[in-house]
């Protein structure tokens, strides 16, 4: 019982932390959604799936976002 309470505070711990930095970031988005600039997650040198930037190029949704 006492691991399950321990995991449950560790857990909103967390979240408290995203919700934190989603409510304090300009328009509460993340940065560097695109996994086309880590080389980390891209050894292939693929597109990213979720916006079509090539490796080493500006996250195109990023780009729209501040066009707005």
């Amino acid at each position: 019982m006492k691991t399950i309470i321990i995991s449950i505070i560790l857990v909103s711990l967390c979240f408290l932390g995203i919700c934190v930095k989603i409510i304090l970031k300009k328009n509460g988005e993340f940065s560097g959604t695109c996994a086309s600039n880590n080389p980390l997650l891209n050894q292939a040198g693929e597109k990213c799936s979720y916006c079509g930037a090539d490796p080493g190029d500006q996250c195109k949704k990023e780009a729209k976002s501040e066009e707005k």
